[in-house]
């Protein structure tokens, strides 16, 4: 089971210096509900327009205005210097296509995020933020959000997530090589012992780009690069003019281990202080430069983990959520009937890695596995089977065997080189991934 996390969308000014510890998706902001978008025309009838066409589906330009709106505020609250209006609409416009075409996939693929697993991702947020599921519509009322806007907000986030670790997580492998050249090169270098908090401008180039179009690339980087010489601010010139899905948000990756950097960041910031810029870098994906805006030390600490072995299955087009959900509650009667929790999760587990092992995920702290996944491992005593419950991957039944506090050195070592050579992968495919999708889709702009 891959262990990832997920966010809702931004709450307002007030709540996000407590969500910004706790949040990892920041892009997409809450919207009011389509109504409240729409203009009224000279007879007084509700109109719409389309920004762009997409496929099957449209971008709406009440969309692309309140989009608009969201990221200004935030970038006049981030005191980002904001490009012209144009440019910046384009940007915004480039971005909500692209989720567009993410989303169609998704919806043929069948992806799904069913209405008791929003809530308990919603309440993960609010207990972050010592609120109760039942406070939070409130609280974003005062901040200005619709509540059912935020939701299903929320849950294109979660959906997406899903899709993303489908497509791209789900078909990157680890050799046991790739671990131990990892682990060498650790403990030759300070690197990983760091922490660095970085931004980033990406030039992104197509892997069947034309002389033409390599030579338009690489004069827009060198023309980035002039205005980082006179001064420009790199947030700016970040959302002006990078192709990265962080464009937006000035081209911030946040702090980051040292180890869980990109691939060809890690090889490029190792040795620069607070300030510092790349020299603009090519990469399969295109052109970066990359700036170090701070850099921190990191300090060992004891962890509690948990020992735990669970049963996963999916939904598929023959059974549906309810009918796998009713199968598991099934095979929890069978085993506290007392048949064998390993031979059945053999038998049948759809987490292969664990399944081949029992249902076994080994000595793991909570929080590497998807918040709906981590809440039951926290709360279920030892000993106990809990009730099938929904993630990301599916209905699970899971038992925790045992805690403990432990140092766990090297098992940490090796667990978090296999996670950031994960990490790294996924940061250097995703860019790939969306650029093949876009090229491949039907997008006709309307403005």
């Amino acid at each position: 089971m891959t262990a990832t996390s997920s966010e809702g969308p931004r709450p307002g000014a007030r709540l996000l210096a407590t969500l910004a510890t706790c949040l990892v998706f920041a892009s997409l902001a809450a919207q009011p509900s389509f109504a409240q978008t729409r203009e009224l025309s000279g007879t007084g009838q509700l109109i719409d327009g389309v920004a762009a066409v997409v496929n099957e589906g449209v971008v709406l330009k009440s969309e692309l205005r309140e989009q608009t709106r969201e990221i200004v505020a935030r970038l006049r609250e981030q005191q980002t210097q904001l490009p012209p209006l144009p440019v910046l609409e384009r940007q915004i416009l480039e971005r909500l296509v692209v989720e567009r075409i993410q989303l169609q996939r998704a919806e043929r693929l069948g992806i799904r995020v069913p209405d008791d697993m929003l809530n308990r991702a919603i309440a993960d947020i609010a207990a972050r933020n010592g609120l109760t599921l039942e406070q939070f519509p409130a609280v974003l009322a005062q901040e200005g959000i619709d509540y059912a806007a935020y939701r299903q907000q929320f849950r294109e986030q979660l959906i997406l997530e899903q899709l993303r670790s489908r497509d791209v997580m789900g078909r990157i492998s680890i050799s046991e090589r790739e671990i131990e050249q990892y682990l060498s090169r650790q403990q030759e270098a300070a690197l990983g012992d760091l922490d660095y908090d970085v931004s980033h401008i990406l030039v992104a180039l197509s892997s069947a780009a034309t002389p033409e179009q390599l030579r338009a690339a690489r004069g827009r980087v060198d023309e980035i690069v002039e205005r980082l010489e006179a001064g420009e601010d790199f947030a700016q010139l970040a959302v002006t003019y990078s192709d990265a899905q962080n464009a937006l948000e000035g081209g911030g990756l946040g702090w980051r281990k040292g180890s869980q950097l990109p691939t060809i960041f890690a090889e490029v910031v190792g040795g620069l202080e607070p300030g510092d810029v790349t020299e603009p870098f090519r990469s399969s994906s295109g052109y970066h430069i990359v700036r170090v805006n701070d850099v921190r030390g990191s300090e060992r600490v004891m962890v509690n983990q948990v020992k735990a072995r669970h049963i996963l299955l999916t939904p598929t087009e023959v059974m549906d959520d309810e009918a796998v959900r009713q199968r598991l509650l099934n095979v929890r009667s069978q085993i506290l009937g007392g048949d064998d929790f390993g031979a059945i999760a053999r038998a049948i587990s759809e987490d292969i890695g664990s399944g081949a092992e029992g249902g076994s995920l080994g000595w793991t702290e909570p929080d590497s596995f998807v918040p709906e996944f981590a809440s039951v491992i926290r709360e279920l005593p030892i000993g106990e089977l809990s009730m099938p419950f929904r993630s990301p991957f599916g209905w699970h039944i899971v038992e925790v065997l045992d805690r403990r506090v432990h140092d766990s050195t090297e098992e940490l070592q090796r667990r978090d080189a296999i996670m950031a050579l994960r990490e790294r992968k996924f940061e250097e495919e995703i860019e790939l991934w969306i650029q093949r999708l876009r090229d491949e889709a039907y997008v006709e702009y309307r403005i």
